[in-house]
């Protein structure tokens, strides 16, 4: 009895399986959050993570039923930890810039504030 290859191909058909990048977005999402504090660590790990649950979320709505809701929630949640991790770097990096402006701006006022810092 020989086994047809669409009849195996529709068998597999019903197989729900996980998105491809659900877990790689929701651990680039937690990871955005941990490294905000890296100079631009955690903005590029969020932006990453927000590029790949793009594609998920086009795999998912254009067939829903070949993937499972769990890995789609996954997708989710790691979509709003890229956010929260790009909002706490962009909100780091403004900080920094401002600090790095107003250390620059006293030492065009007073030089020697500037060298006494640095010990010369």
């Amino acid at each position: 009895m020989e086994t047809n290859p669409q009849q195996t191909q529709f068998q597999n058909f019903n197989v729900q399986r996980p998105l491809p990048n659900a877990t790689a977005i929701l651990v680039l999402g937690i990871l955005g959050i941990v490294f905000t504090c890296c100079y631009g660590g955690g903005l590029i790990l969020s932006i990453i993570a927000l590029v790949l649950y793009g594609k998920d979320k086009n795999l998912y709505v254009a067939s829903p039923e070949l993937y499972t809701e769990a890995s789609f929630k996954n997708a989710k949640s790691g979509r709003v930890c890229a956010i929260i991790g790009l909002s706490l770097s962009i909100i780091y990096i403004i900080i920094i810039v401002i600090a790095i402006a107003l250390v620059g701006i006293a030492g065009l006022s007073d030089p020697e504030s500037i060298k006494r810092a640095f010990g010369q």
